[in-house]
Protein backbone atom coordinates (compact mmCIF):
# COMPACT_ATOMS: atom_id res chain seq x y z
CA UNK A 1 0.00 0.00 0.00
CA UNK A 2 1.42 3.53 -0.87
CA UNK A 3 0.91 6.80 1.59
CA UNK A 4 -0.53 9.74 0.70
CA UNK A 5 2.04 12.16 -0.32
CA UNK A 6 1.81 16.17 0.69
CA UNK A 7 1.73 17.91 -3.19
CA UNK A 8 0.71 21.28 -1.87
CA UNK A 9 0.00 23.32 1.48
CA UNK A 10 -2.16 26.28 2.12
CA UNK A 11 -0.35 29.10 3.42
CA UNK A 12 -1.61 30.32 6.53
CA UNK A 13 -3.67 27.38 7.07
CA UNK A 14 -3.68 24.61 9.86
CA UNK A 15 -1.50 22.03 7.89
CA UNK A 16 1.08 24.98 7.59
CA UNK A 17 1.36 26.52 11.07
CA UNK A 18 1.63 22.54 12.01
CA UNK A 19 4.74 22.20 10.28
CA UNK A 20 3.03 19.75 7.53
CA UNK A 21 5.01 20.06 4.24
CA UNK A 22 5.43 19.48 0.30
CA UNK A 23 6.80 15.66 0.32
CA UNK A 24 6.07 14.46 2.95
CA UNK A 25 4.09 10.79 3.33
CA UNK A 26 1.45 10.32 5.66
CA UNK A 27 1.29 7.31 7.87
CA UNK A 28 -1.12 7.92 10.19
CA UNK A 29 -3.78 10.26 11.34
CA UNK A 30 -4.87 9.83 14.97
CA UNK A 31 -3.31 6.14 14.61
CA UNK A 32 -5.15 5.59 11.59
CA UNK A 33 -3.72 4.60 8.12
CA UNK A 34 -5.99 6.13 5.97
CA UNK A 35 -6.99 3.94 2.45
CA UNK A 36 -8.55 6.61 0.45
CA UNK A 37 -9.25 10.36 0.22
CA UNK A 38 -12.29 9.33 1.80
CA UNK A 39 -10.85 8.17 5.50
CA UNK A 40 -8.67 10.66 5.08
CA UNK A 41 -11.14 13.51 4.54
CA UNK A 42 -13.07 12.07 7.62
CA UNK A 43 -9.82 11.84 9.49
CA UNK A 44 -8.85 14.97 9.70
CA UNK A 45 -12.20 16.58 10.39
CA UNK A 46 -11.94 15.79 13.62
CA UNK A 47 -10.61 18.74 16.19
CA UNK A 48 -6.13 18.99 16.68
CA UNK A 49 -5.97 15.64 14.80
CA UNK A 50 -2.27 14.00 15.22
CA UNK A 51 0.00 13.37 12.04
CA UNK A 52 2.88 10.69 11.50
CA UNK A 53 4.73 11.37 8.53
CA UNK A 54 7.83 10.11 7.36
CA UNK A 55 10.11 13.39 5.52
CA UNK A 56 13.42 12.60 3.97
CA UNK A 57 13.31 8.96 5.65
CA UNK A 58 12.64 10.43 9.18
CA UNK A 59 9.83 9.70 11.58
CA UNK A 60 7.87 13.13 12.20
CA UNK A 61 4.90 13.56 14.68
CA UNK A 62 2.90 16.68 13.92
CA UNK A 63 0.00 17.91 16.15
CA UNK A 64 -2.73 19.93 14.28
CA UNK A 65 -4.29 22.98 16.00
CA UNK A 66 -8.15 22.92 14.14
CA UNK A 67 -11.77 22.83 15.32
CA UNK A 68 -13.90 19.75 14.05
CA UNK A 69 -14.75 20.85 10.78
CA UNK A 70 -12.42 23.17 10.03
CA UNK A 71 -10.23 22.12 6.86
CA UNK A 72 -6.38 20.81 6.85
CA UNK A 73 -5.60 22.92 4.04
CA UNK A 74 -3.21 20.21 2.45
CA UNK A 75 -3.77 18.58 -0.86
CA UNK A 76 -2.10 15.19 -1.23
CA UNK A 77 -1.37 12.94 -4.33
CA UNK A 78 -4.04 11.11 -5.02
CA UNK A 79 -7.66 9.67 -4.15
CA UNK A 80 -6.70 6.18 -3.33
CA UNK A 81 -3.68 4.92 -1.00
CA UNK A 82 -4.39 0.92 -1.40
CA UNK A 83 -5.02 -0.92 -4.19
CA UNK A 84 -7.97 0.12 -6.72
CA UNK A 85 -9.68 -2.65 -7.48
CA UNK A 86 -9.99 -3.64 -10.25
CA UNK A 87 -12.23 -5.12 -12.72
CA UNK A 88 -12.67 -9.14 -13.06
CA UNK A 89 -15.14 -8.80 -15.84
CA UNK A 90 -14.72 -9.24 -19.35
CA UNK A 91 -17.69 -7.24 -20.94
CA UNK A 92 -17.71 -7.73 -24.85
CA UNK A 93 -18.59 -4.08 -24.74
CA UNK A 94 -16.30 -2.69 -22.13
CA UNK A 95 -15.03 0.80 -23.88
CA UNK A 96 -11.25 -0.09 -22.35
CA UNK A 97 -11.03 -2.80 -24.66
CA UNK A 98 -11.69 -0.60 -27.62
CA UNK A 99 -8.83 2.04 -27.23
CA UNK A 100 -6.58 1.91 -29.35
CA UNK A 101 -2.62 0.99 -28.70
CA UNK A 102 -0.01 3.83 -27.57
CA UNK A 103 -1.84 5.30 -24.89
CA UNK A 104 -0.42 6.01 -21.54
CA UNK A 105 -1.00 3.24 -19.03
CA UNK A 106 -3.42 4.13 -16.14
CA UNK A 107 -6.44 4.61 -19.60
CA UNK A 108 -6.11 0.60 -20.21
CA UNK A 109 -6.66 -0.01 -16.28
CA UNK A 110 -10.44 -1.26 -15.52
CA UNK A 111 -11.68 -0.43 -12.30
CA UNK A 112 -14.57 -1.61 -10.33
CA UNK A 113 -14.03 0.29 -7.23
CA UNK A 114 -17.11 1.92 -5.38
CA UNK A 115 -15.28 4.52 -4.35
CA UNK A 116 -13.97 5.67 -7.45
CA UNK A 117 -17.94 5.32 -7.95
CA UNK A 118 -18.47 8.11 -5.16
CA UNK A 119 -15.93 9.99 -5.62
CA UNK A 120 -15.99 10.54 -9.65
CA UNK A 121 -19.74 8.86 -10.40
CA UNK A 122 -17.78 5.95 -11.84
CA UNK A 123 -20.13 2.84 -12.13
CA UNK A 124 -19.57 -0.42 -10.64
CA UNK A 125 -20.72 -3.38 -11.47
CA UNK A 126 -20.63 -4.56 -7.48
CA UNK A 127 -19.25 -8.39 -8.92
CA UNK A 128 -16.26 -7.30 -6.40
CA UNK A 129 -18.11 -5.59 -3.51
CA UNK A 130 -18.27 -7.49 -0.17
CA UNK A 131 -19.83 -7.45 3.31
CA UNK A 132 -17.20 -4.95 4.57
CA UNK A 133 -17.67 -2.95 1.90
CA UNK A 134 -21.78 -2.42 2.27
CA UNK A 135 -21.26 -1.85 5.94
CA UNK A 136 -18.98 1.04 5.31
CA UNK A 137 -20.86 2.88 2.39
CA UNK A 138 -23.93 2.63 4.59
CA UNK A 139 -21.64 3.79 7.77
CA UNK A 140 -20.43 6.57 6.08
CA UNK A 141 -23.22 7.40 3.91
CA UNK A 142 -21.02 7.50 0.78
CA UNK A 143 -23.50 8.11 -1.49
CA UNK A 144 -24.39 9.05 -4.42
CA UNK A 145 -23.48 5.91 -6.06
CA UNK A 146 -23.44 4.65 -9.32
CA UNK A 147 -24.02 0.79 -11.20
CA UNK A 148 -24.06 -0.75 -13.99
CA UNK A 149 -26.99 -3.23 -14.42
CA UNK A 150 -27.06 -3.45 -17.83
CA UNK A 151 -29.41 -6.38 -17.50
CA UNK A 152 -31.56 -7.37 -14.14
CA UNK A 153 -31.94 -11.01 -15.81
CA UNK A 154 -29.59 -13.07 -14.45
CA UNK A 155 -28.69 -15.03 -17.13
CA UNK A 156 -28.39 -12.28 -19.53
CA UNK A 157 -26.03 -10.24 -16.91
CA UNK A 158 -23.92 -12.62 -16.35
CA UNK A 159 -23.34 -13.48 -20.02
CA UNK A 160 -22.95 -9.34 -21.00
CA UNK A 161 -20.67 -9.42 -17.92
CA UNK A 162 -18.66 -12.54 -18.53
CA UNK A 163 -18.70 -13.44 -15.23
CA UNK A 164 -20.49 -15.83 -13.10
CA UNK A 165 -21.15 -13.21 -10.13
CA UNK A 166 -22.95 -10.88 -12.75
CA UNK A 167 -26.23 -13.46 -11.89
CA UNK A 168 -25.83 -12.52 -8.31
CA UNK A 169 -24.24 -9.33 -7.63
CA UNK A 170 -27.00 -7.19 -8.29
CA UNK A 171 -28.44 -8.55 -4.71
CA UNK A 172 -25.96 -5.49 -3.11
CA UNK A 173 -28.13 -3.37 -5.24
CA UNK A 174 -30.69 -4.37 -3.21
CA UNK A 175 -28.40 -4.37 -0.07
CA UNK A 176 -27.48 -0.53 -1.25
CA UNK A 177 -31.50 0.63 -1.82
CA UNK A 178 -32.13 -0.97 1.56
CA UNK A 179 -29.30 1.27 3.19
CA UNK A 180 -30.50 4.36 2.43
CA UNK A 181 -27.84 5.00 -0.24
CA UNK A 182 -28.65 6.94 -3.54
CA UNK A 183 -28.20 5.21 -6.67
CA UNK A 184 -27.79 5.86 -10.08
CA UNK A 185 -28.25 2.67 -12.37
CA UNK A 186 -27.47 2.72 -16.05
CA UNK A 187 -28.31 0.19 -18.84
CA UNK A 188 -25.52 0.23 -21.85
CA UNK A 189 -27.89 -1.05 -24.58
CA UNK A 190 -26.13 -3.67 -26.99
CA UNK A 191 -28.49 -4.32 -30.44
CA UNK A 192 -29.63 -7.64 -30.68
CA UNK A 193 -28.18 -8.66 -26.66
CA UNK A 194 -30.19 -6.59 -24.23
CA UNK A 195 -32.31 -4.68 -26.40
CA UNK A 196 -35.97 -5.14 -27.00
CA UNK A 197 -38.06 -7.40 -25.00
CA UNK A 198 -34.49 -7.81 -22.79
CA UNK A 199 -34.68 -3.97 -22.24
CA UNK A 200 -38.33 -4.49 -21.40
CA UNK A 201 -37.44 -7.10 -19.10
CA UNK A 202 -34.71 -4.99 -17.37
CA UNK A 203 -37.13 -2.28 -16.60
CA UNK A 204 -39.95 -4.47 -15.07
CA UNK A 205 -37.31 -5.62 -12.87
CA UNK A 206 -35.92 -2.86 -12.08
CA UNK A 207 -39.88 -1.84 -11.06
CA UNK A 208 -40.22 -4.92 -8.84
CA UNK A 209 -36.73 -5.26 -7.25
CA UNK A 210 -35.12 -2.08 -7.74
CA UNK A 211 -37.67 0.82 -7.57
CA UNK A 212 -35.85 2.78 -5.06
CA UNK A 213 -33.12 3.31 -7.94
CA UNK A 214 -32.99 7.65 -7.79
CA UNK A 215 -32.52 7.28 -12.29
CA UNK A 216 -31.56 4.85 -14.73
CA UNK A 217 -29.74 6.18 -17.70
CA UNK A 218 -30.13 4.05 -20.70
CA UNK A 219 -27.38 4.68 -23.10
CA UNK A 220 -26.37 3.09 -26.26
CA UNK A 221 -22.95 0.95 -26.94
CA UNK A 222 -20.09 2.90 -28.34
CA UNK A 223 -17.90 1.08 -30.84
CA UNK A 224 -14.79 2.58 -31.70
CA UNK A 225 -12.58 1.30 -34.86
CA UNK A 226 -10.65 -1.02 -32.54
CA UNK A 227 -13.62 -3.18 -31.24
CA UNK A 228 -12.75 -6.88 -31.82
CA UNK A 229 -15.77 -8.12 -30.44
CA UNK A 230 -17.88 -9.07 -34.02
CA UNK A 231 -21.56 -9.37 -32.08
CA UNK A 232 -21.25 -6.06 -31.21
CA UNK A 233 -22.03 -3.21 -33.39
CA UNK A 234 -23.25 0.19 -33.52
CA UNK A 235 -27.42 0.73 -33.04
CA UNK A 236 -29.12 1.88 -36.39
CA UNK A 237 -31.63 5.02 -36.44
CA UNK A 238 -34.59 2.43 -36.32
CA UNK A 239 -32.92 0.52 -33.03
CA UNK A 240 -32.51 4.11 -31.30
CA UNK A 241 -36.28 5.45 -31.93
CA UNK A 242 -37.17 1.66 -30.27
CA UNK A 243 -35.48 2.43 -27.37
CA UNK A 244 -36.61 5.93 -27.56
CA UNK A 245 -40.25 4.72 -27.47
CA UNK A 246 -40.01 2.00 -25.11
CA UNK A 247 -38.22 4.15 -22.38
CA UNK A 248 -40.73 6.94 -23.00
CA UNK A 249 -43.52 4.40 -22.53
CA UNK A 250 -41.88 3.18 -19.33
CA UNK A 251 -41.61 6.49 -17.69
CA UNK A 252 -45.44 6.91 -17.77
CA UNK A 253 -45.77 3.80 -16.44
CA UNK A 254 -42.88 4.30 -13.93
CA UNK A 255 -44.65 8.04 -13.35
CA UNK A 256 -48.44 5.96 -12.59
CA UNK A 257 -46.67 3.75 -10.03
CA UNK A 258 -43.88 5.38 -8.02
CA UNK A 259 -44.97 9.03 -9.25
CA UNK A 260 -41.58 10.05 -11.20
CA UNK A 261 -40.34 9.31 -14.65
CA UNK A 262 -36.98 6.97 -13.44
CA UNK A 263 -35.61 6.27 -16.79
CA UNK A 264 -34.37 8.14 -19.20
CA UNK A 265 -32.52 7.58 -22.75
CA UNK A 266 -29.50 9.22 -23.68
CA UNK A 267 -28.92 12.50 -25.51
CA UNK A 268 -27.45 10.44 -28.34
CA UNK A 269 -30.81 8.31 -29.30
CA UNK A 270 -32.42 11.16 -29.64
CA UNK A 271 -29.86 12.30 -32.29
CA UNK A 272 -29.99 9.11 -33.71
CA UNK A 273 -33.51 9.05 -34.31
CA UNK A 274 -33.11 12.59 -35.23
CA UNK A 275 -36.02 13.09 -32.92
CA UNK A 276 -36.65 16.20 -30.67
CA UNK A 277 -35.08 16.08 -27.33
CA UNK A 278 -37.56 15.92 -24.28
CA UNK A 279 -38.57 19.57 -22.55
CA UNK A 280 -35.68 20.61 -19.80
CA UNK A 281 -38.80 19.58 -17.40
CA UNK A 282 -38.70 16.00 -18.14
CA UNK A 283 -35.11 15.77 -16.49
CA UNK A 284 -35.53 17.71 -13.06
CA UNK A 285 -32.51 18.55 -11.74
CA UNK A 286 -30.81 16.87 -14.87
CA UNK A 287 -29.03 14.07 -12.03
CA UNK A 288 -27.27 12.34 -14.92
CA UNK A 289 -26.13 15.19 -16.56
CA UNK A 290 -22.97 13.52 -16.73
CA UNK A 291 -23.82 9.96 -18.18
CA UNK A 292 -25.26 11.96 -21.40
CA UNK A 293 -29.30 12.41 -19.90
CA UNK A 294 -30.11 15.71 -20.65
CA UNK A 295 -26.50 17.48 -21.77
CA UNK A 296 -28.06 19.14 -24.68
CA UNK A 297 -31.03 20.51 -22.89
CA UNK A 298 -29.16 21.96 -19.82
CA UNK A 299 -26.24 23.42 -22.13
CA UNK A 300 -29.13 24.87 -24.67
CA UNK A 301 -30.97 26.35 -20.68
CA UNK A 302 -27.15 28.04 -19.50
CA UNK A 303 -27.59 29.34 -23.48
CA UNK A 304 -30.37 31.48 -23.16
CA UNK A 305 -29.74 32.12 -19.66
CA UNK A 306 -26.84 34.17 -20.51
CA UNK A 307 -28.22 36.21 -22.97
CA UNK A 308 -28.41 40.08 -21.79
CA UNK A 309 -31.63 40.70 -20.15
CA UNK A 310 -32.25 37.15 -19.24
CA UNK A 311 -33.47 37.04 -15.56
CA UNK A 312 -31.00 36.97 -12.53
CA UNK A 313 -30.13 33.19 -11.75
CA UNK A 314 -31.69 33.29 -8.47
CA UNK A 315 -35.18 34.45 -10.15
CA UNK A 316 -35.03 30.96 -11.22
CA UNK A 317 -32.93 30.81 -14.27
CA UNK A 318 -30.63 27.45 -14.49
CA UNK A 319 -27.49 27.65 -12.63
CA UNK A 320 -24.26 27.03 -15.00
CA UNK A 321 -23.27 23.39 -14.85
CA UNK A 322 -20.16 21.29 -14.85
CA UNK A 323 -19.05 19.61 -17.54
CA UNK A 324 -19.22 16.02 -18.03
CA UNK A 325 -16.16 14.92 -16.65
CA UNK A 326 -15.34 12.09 -19.19
CA UNK A 327 -14.83 8.77 -19.47
CA UNK A 328 -11.22 9.06 -17.96
CA UNK A 329 -12.10 11.52 -15.64
CA UNK A 330 -10.78 9.11 -12.19
CA UNK A 331 -7.31 8.93 -13.65
CA UNK A 332 -6.76 12.15 -14.82
CA UNK A 333 -8.81 14.36 -12.48
CA UNK A 334 -8.45 15.49 -8.91
CA UNK A 335 -10.67 13.37 -6.53
CA UNK A 336 -14.48 14.70 -6.38
CA UNK A 337 -14.76 18.63 -4.75
CA UNK A 338 -15.20 18.06 -1.38
CA UNK A 339 -11.79 15.97 -1.01
CA UNK A 340 -8.96 17.89 -1.82
CA UNK A 341 -8.18 21.61 -0.09
CA UNK A 342 -7.97 24.78 -2.05
CA UNK A 343 -5.51 24.76 -4.90
CA UNK A 344 -2.75 26.54 -3.62
CA UNK A 345 -1.41 28.98 -6.92
CA UNK A 346 1.72 27.72 -8.58
CA UNK A 347 1.07 23.73 -7.38
CA UNK A 348 -0.49 21.35 -9.71
CA UNK A 349 -1.14 18.58 -7.07
CA UNK A 350 -1.35 15.42 -8.56
CA UNK A 351 -0.58 16.79 -11.97
CA UNK A 352 -2.68 14.30 -13.64
CA UNK A 353 -4.07 12.37 -11.12
CA UNK A 354 -3.11 8.81 -13.07
CA UNK A 355 -2.75 5.92 -10.96
CA UNK A 356 -1.18 2.30 -11.67
CA UNK A 357 -2.91 -1.13 -10.16
CA UNK A 358 -1.60 -0.38 -7.10
CA UNK A 359 -3.06 2.98 -6.52
CA UNK A 360 0.46 4.62 -7.16
CA UNK A 361 0.78 8.03 -8.91
CA UNK A 362 2.51 7.67 -11.93
CA UNK A 363 3.63 11.44 -11.79
CA UNK A 364 4.96 11.08 -8.17
CA UNK A 365 8.04 13.21 -7.53
CA UNK A 366 7.44 14.93 -10.98
CA UNK A 367 7.36 19.34 -10.75
CA UNK A 368 3.80 20.75 -10.93
CA UNK A 369 3.82 23.28 -14.13
CA UNK A 370 1.05 25.33 -15.49
CA UNK A 371 -1.35 23.94 -18.06
CA UNK A 372 -0.07 25.01 -21.52
CA UNK A 373 -2.78 26.52 -23.63
CA UNK A 374 -2.34 28.17 -26.90
CA UNK A 375 -2.93 32.25 -26.86
CA UNK A 376 -4.20 34.22 -29.88
CA UNK A 377 -1.20 36.56 -30.48
CA UNK A 378 -1.91 40.43 -30.85
CA UNK A 379 -3.33 41.42 -33.63
CA UNK A 380 -4.25 44.93 -35.21
CA UNK A 381 -7.55 43.71 -35.88
CA UNK A 382 -10.11 43.55 -33.35
CA UNK A 383 -11.49 40.10 -32.01
CA UNK A 384 -15.15 41.65 -33.01
CA UNK A 385 -14.51 41.37 -36.29
CA UNK A 386 -13.26 38.35 -36.48
CA UNK A 387 -14.70 35.20 -38.01
CA UNK A 388 -15.49 32.99 -35.16
CA UNK A 389 -15.16 29.14 -35.64
CA UNK A 390 -16.20 26.94 -32.55
CA UNK A 391 -14.52 23.09 -32.83
CA UNK A 392 -16.77 20.17 -31.36
CA UNK A 393 -17.68 16.48 -32.10
CA UNK A 394 -20.48 15.25 -34.27
CA UNK A 395 -22.89 15.38 -31.65
CA UNK A 396 -22.07 18.66 -30.49
CA UNK A 397 -22.20 19.99 -33.75
CA UNK A 398 -25.31 18.63 -34.30
CA UNK A 399 -26.74 20.22 -30.70
CA UNK A 400 -24.71 23.52 -31.30
CA UNK A 401 -25.46 24.60 -34.85
CA UNK A 402 -29.47 25.36 -33.98
CA UNK A 403 -27.96 27.63 -31.21
CA UNK A 404 -25.35 29.41 -32.77
CA UNK A 405 -28.09 29.97 -36.00
CA UNK A 406 -30.41 31.49 -33.29
CA UNK A 407 -28.23 33.43 -31.35
CA UNK A 408 -27.29 35.00 -34.55
CA UNK A 409 -30.76 35.57 -35.49
CA UNK A 410 -31.08 37.56 -32.27
CA UNK A 411 -27.80 39.08 -32.37
CA UNK A 412 -28.79 40.74 -35.91
CA UNK A 413 -31.76 42.13 -34.70
CA UNK A 414 -29.75 44.58 -32.07
CA UNK A 415 -29.86 48.08 -33.08
CA UNK A 416 -26.11 48.74 -34.69
CA UNK A 417 -24.95 45.60 -34.19
CA UNK A 418 -22.04 44.42 -35.96
CA UNK A 419 -22.26 40.67 -35.73
CA UNK A 420 -19.08 38.60 -36.37
CA UNK A 421 -19.35 35.32 -38.67
CA UNK A 422 -19.57 32.56 -36.00
CA UNK A 423 -19.82 28.93 -37.47
CA UNK A 424 -19.83 25.56 -35.88
CA UNK A 425 -16.73 23.31 -37.11
CA UNK A 426 -17.28 19.59 -36.76
CA UNK A 427 -14.58 17.66 -35.82
CA UNK A 428 -14.73 13.92 -37.02
CA UNK A 429 -13.03 11.21 -34.67
CA UNK A 430 -10.84 9.15 -36.35
CA UNK A 431 -8.82 9.14 -33.65
CA UNK A 432 -11.33 6.53 -32.20
CA UNK A 433 -13.20 5.92 -34.99
CA UNK A 434 -16.64 3.99 -35.12
CA UNK A 435 -19.43 6.11 -33.95
CA UNK A 436 -18.02 7.85 -31.51
CA UNK A 437 -18.45 11.06 -31.74
CA UNK A 438 -18.71 13.00 -28.04
CA UNK A 439 -16.84 15.78 -27.87
CA UNK A 440 -15.11 14.73 -24.71
CA UNK A 441 -13.60 12.06 -26.36
CA UNK A 442 -11.42 14.16 -29.05
CA UNK A 443 -8.15 13.63 -29.66
CA UNK A 444 -5.52 16.24 -30.40
CA UNK A 445 -4.49 14.66 -33.74
CA UNK A 446 -7.71 15.17 -35.05
CA UNK A 447 -8.42 18.68 -33.67
CA UNK A 448 -4.64 19.44 -35.45
CA UNK A 449 -6.24 17.88 -38.91
CA UNK A 450 -9.24 19.97 -38.90
CA UNK A 451 -7.41 23.03 -37.88
CA UNK A 452 -5.10 22.53 -40.27
CA UNK A 453 -7.90 22.93 -43.25
CA UNK A 454 -9.61 26.16 -41.70
CA UNK A 455 -8.48 29.48 -42.72
CA UNK A 456 -5.61 31.64 -41.07
CA UNK A 457 -6.26 34.43 -38.42
CA UNK A 458 -9.93 33.54 -37.48
CA UNK A 459 -10.42 32.55 -33.40
CA UNK A 460 -10.93 29.41 -32.49
CA UNK A 461 -12.35 27.92 -29.78
CA UNK A 462 -12.59 24.68 -28.19
CA UNK A 463 -14.24 23.40 -25.18
CA UNK A 464 -11.95 22.67 -22.06
CA UNK A 465 -13.80 19.03 -21.14
CA UNK A 466 -11.32 17.60 -24.18
CA UNK A 467 -8.51 18.45 -21.73
CA UNK A 468 -7.12 16.43 -18.37
CA UNK A 469 -4.54 18.62 -16.82
CA UNK A 470 -4.26 20.61 -20.53
CA UNK A 471 -3.41 17.26 -22.37
CA UNK A 472 -5.73 15.54 -24.98
CA UNK A 473 -6.30 12.06 -24.79
CA UNK A 474 -3.00 11.09 -27.10
CA UNK A 475 -1.34 13.23 -25.17
CA UNK A 476 -0.57 16.18 -27.33
CA UNK A 477 -1.63 19.58 -25.92
CA UNK A 478 -3.26 23.02 -27.23
CA UNK A 479 0.04 24.42 -27.91
CA UNK A 480 0.71 21.70 -30.73
CA UNK A 481 -2.27 22.25 -32.79
CA UNK A 482 -1.41 24.53 -35.87
CA UNK A 483 -3.56 27.33 -34.80
CA UNK A 484 -3.81 28.64 -31.96
CA UNK A 485 -7.35 28.30 -29.84
CA UNK A 486 -9.10 29.44 -27.03
CA UNK A 487 -10.14 27.02 -24.43
CA UNK A 488 -13.25 27.86 -22.94
CA UNK A 489 -15.60 26.77 -19.82
CA UNK A 490 -17.85 23.47 -21.39
CA UNK A 491 -20.96 25.34 -20.44
CA UNK A 492 -23.34 27.29 -22.36
CA UNK A 493 -23.35 29.97 -20.29
CA UNK A 494 -19.39 30.35 -21.28
CA UNK A 495 -20.09 30.44 -25.47
CA UNK A 496 -22.83 32.47 -25.07
CA UNK A 497 -20.81 34.78 -23.33
CA UNK A 498 -17.93 34.67 -25.58
CA UNK A 499 -20.68 35.35 -28.76
CA UNK A 500 -21.98 38.24 -26.92
CA UNK A 501 -19.10 39.72 -26.56
CA UNK A 502 -17.57 39.24 -30.06
CA UNK A 503 -20.33 41.60 -31.18
CA UNK A 504 -19.49 45.25 -31.85
CA UNK A 505 -21.95 48.12 -31.11
CA UNK A 506 -21.85 50.97 -33.90
CA UNK A 507 -23.25 54.21 -33.23
CA UNK A 508 -26.16 55.25 -35.46
CA UNK A 509 -24.79 57.77 -38.65
CA UNK A 510 -25.24 61.50 -38.03
CA UNK A 511 -25.77 62.01 -41.99
CA UNK A 512 -27.12 59.90 -44.53
CA UNK A 513 -24.83 60.73 -47.09
CA UNK A 514 -22.05 59.14 -45.02
CA UNK A 515 -20.96 55.45 -45.82
CA UNK A 516 -23.32 52.83 -44.24
CA UNK A 517 -21.65 50.73 -41.47
CA UNK A 518 -21.34 46.89 -41.92
CA UNK A 519 -24.76 45.87 -40.36
CA UNK A 520 -25.48 42.37 -38.37
CA UNK A 521 -24.37 39.52 -39.84
CA UNK A 522 -22.03 41.88 -42.73
CA UNK A 523 -18.52 41.70 -41.21
CA UNK A 524 -16.92 38.49 -42.30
Amino acid sequence: MSRPVVVAVEPGSAAEVAGLAVGDEVVSIDGVVPTDVIAWQLLLDEADPCLEVVRAGSAVRLDVSKDAGARLGAEVNAAIFDRVQTCDNHCEFCFIYQLPPGLRRSLYLKDDDYRLSFLYGNFTTLTRFTELDLERVTDERLSPLYVSIHATDRDVRSRMLRNPRGATSLRWLGALLDGGIEVHGQVVVCPGVNDGAVLADTLLGVLDRFSSLATLAVVPLGVSSHQREPAMRPHTDAEAAAVIDLCEGWQRRFGDVLGRRLVFAADEYYLLAGRPFPDASTYGEFPMHEDGIGMARAFEQEFWAAAPGAPDPGNGAPQPRAPAAGFFSWVDGAPAEGYRAVRVPGHGANRSGEVDAEGLPLSLGSVPVSVPVSRRPRRARPDVDRPIGVLTGTYGAAVLEPLVAAWRTDAAAREGSVVPDVRVIEVSNRFFGGNIGVTGLLAGVDVATTLAGEPQGHRYVLADVCLSGGKFLDGSTPAELPQPVEIVPTSGTALRQLLDAAVRSEPARASGNEAAPHRAGAAR
